[in-house]
């Protein structure tokens, strides 16, 4: 990939000297979801990671680094960022805030450093796959070279996917 079609995560990567590379995959724009990616790249989906933003009571807008097999539970990751309750934000809110789009969220690169919590999960594998900072590309890195990049934070944040979903039928 040319030097100029890196993104603001893979050149922040570059800087701090991290060894990382970039993944491509089809984008199905009707379907962002982890276990897509996973599919696409051919990966299990507990070694690819989501990045979503939630709103703390007290704190404001913070991440949660998440496996695509799991759920962030909102109560735990109030409190490891000190907060009495968190909300994932609106979808409108998440590019003026962060500056990428949903399904090319990553936690580097952001237009304003935020606080970042990382699964437990994030470190079981030598290699995980978080966003490059736009759909349809995913960084291969080293989890505790990202976690430092990111000032991040290992914490118990999730849930089981299939705990978090709701019978609504």
């Amino acid at each position: 990939m040319a030097k100029d079609k890196k993104t603001n995560a893979a050149r922040i990567l570059d800087r701090e000297k991290v060894t990382y590379r970039l993944v491509p995959y089809e984008v199905d724009p009707d379907n962002l979801a982890a276990d897509h990616v996973a599919e696409s790249l051919g990966e299990p989906i507990e070694r690819v990671f989501k990045t979503l933003v939630l709103r703390g009571d007290r704190t404001g807008l913070f991440v949660c680094v998440i496996a695509g097999n799991r759920e962030v539970d909102l109560k735990k990751a109030a409190k490891v960022s000190g907060n009495k309750k968190a909300e994932m934000i609106a979808m409108k809110e998440l590019l003026p805030a962060t500056g990428y789009i949903r399904g090319g969220c990553t936690a580097i690169g952001m237009k304003k450093e935020l606080p970042a919590w990382f699964s437990e999960e994030f470190t079981s594998f030598p290699e995980v796959f978080v966003s490059a900072g736009q759909r349809g590309l995913q960084l291969a890195v080293n989890p505790e070279d990202f976690i430092r990049v990111a000032r991040g934070t290992l914490a118990d944040i999730t849930t089981w996917f299939r705990e978090a979903t709701r019978n609504d039928g």
